[in-house]
């Protein structure tokens, strides 16, 4: 069975999607269609912008939507996928893959989620760091020794969790964790704290706009970051998309539970191949596939 798996923020690069914009009339129509509903060309960022441009929350969110959702629409001949999962904001991308979410409706909320993460921001100065072959359960015992917010964020891999919090709480946090054993511990170039409880504002903003908007029953089940569990019931999916915000992605035990349920082939969908990267350190006995 084909697992089809979507990437998240950090995989965008300058030129996305314009192969495909220039070769392909139904990419075309679907890349104008969502400068229209965005308001302006991102077009033009994605294709020809700086990497500063693309580098904005409120632009690197869509842009690796409309890479990833777009090059799957495109896919030729008949793509049933067994079951689909995203990273985090790949989420959205796979739940319009899998038919719950309209192309339209899932880039109206990827847009809403990213204006709403980098407001929570700019409320808050935070950041993230990659934590290397240390045990993700000390991992977690060190965060809630400290006294400040920093929490377990992305359980990415064995050996690869990454934290989110304050900027104070992550600096006492890698210090800590290199102190354990660490191999290394790597501040992340993003603007913030995603997964934790300084996107709690952008939570509550995006859950407006996700109780607003229609999901119908996927094609397919999806294994959702906060349980890593599958699920085809709207209600849940709806009320998992909320919690994600302010919750860990759970990566490892979502790919661990696909593979239970059948996985044989991960077929990562959008830009870059992090997401292969990751599925070969948590089992190497899976096939994995990049379209891009």
């Amino acid at each position: 069975m084909k697992a089809y798996v979507f990437p998240g923020q950090g995989s965008q690069f300058v030129g996305m999607g314009k192969e495909l914009y220039e070769s392909n009339p139904k990419a075309k129509e679907l890349f104008e269609k969502a400068n229209q509903i965005l308001g302006y060309r991102i077009t033009d960022i994605m294709f020809d912008g700086t990497e500063e441009e693309l580098k904005q929350t409120k632009v690197t969110q869509p842009a690796i939507f409309l890479h990833s959702v777009i090059t799957f629409l495109c896919l030729e001949g008949d793509v049933n996928p067994g079951m689909v999962a995203g990273h985090s904001l790949g989420e959205f991308s796979a739940l319009v893959a899998a038919g719950a979410l309209s192309f339209e409706d899932g880039l109206k909320l990827v847009y809403k989620r990213a204006m709403a993460m980098q407001k929570a921001c700019e409320l808050n100065p935070s950041s993230m760091a990659a934590v290397l072959n240390l045990d993700s359960d000390l991992i977690d015992e060190i965060c809630e020794d400290i006294d400040e917010i920093v929490v377990a964020a992305n359980y990415n891999s064995p050996g690869q969790v990454v934290i989110s919090g304050s900027d104070k709480g992550i600096e006492i946090a890698m210090a800590k964790m290199l102190e354990a054993g660490a191999k290394r511990a790597i501040k992340l170039p993003v603007g913030g704290a995603f997964h934790s409880p300084i996107m709690e504002p952008a939570r509550e903003e995006l859950s407006v706009a996700i109780n607003e908007t229609h999901f119908t029953t996927p094609s397919c089940p999806i294994f959702q970051n906060v349980d890593g569990n599958h699920n085809t019931i709207p209600e849940t999916i709806r009320e998992n998309l909320i919690k994600q915000l302010t919750s860990p992605v759970r990566w490892t035990l979502s790919v661990q539970n696909m593979i239970t349920y059948g996985a044989k082939t991960f077929v990562e969908v959008g830009p870059g191949s992090v997401l292969k990267g990751l599925i070969n350190k948590i089992d190497r006995n899976v096939a994995t596939e990049v379209i891009n």
